[in-house]
């Protein structure tokens, strides 16, 4: 298991927020309050077909 950090831009406000990753979960799809906003910020995580973990960033309502 791996954590990495991922600096990422909050859906709804705009600011950028660290993020701590579990690279080994792949198929992760979990929630997680903005620390800027405080809205939900939907996270997915999946590890593409090279290994490389790729995380997607959605609102609440996507």
């Amino acid at each position: 298991m791996e954590l990495l950090n991922r600096d990422v831009s909050c859906p709804y406000c705009g600011e950028s927020i660290e993020l701590l990753i579990d690279d080994s979960a792949n198929g992760e799809d979990y929630y997680e309050d903005c620390s800027v906003c405080c809205r939900p910020i939907r996270i997915q995580v999946s590890i593409d077909f090279e290994g490389d973990c790729q995380v997607l960033i959605l609102r609440d309502d996507e």
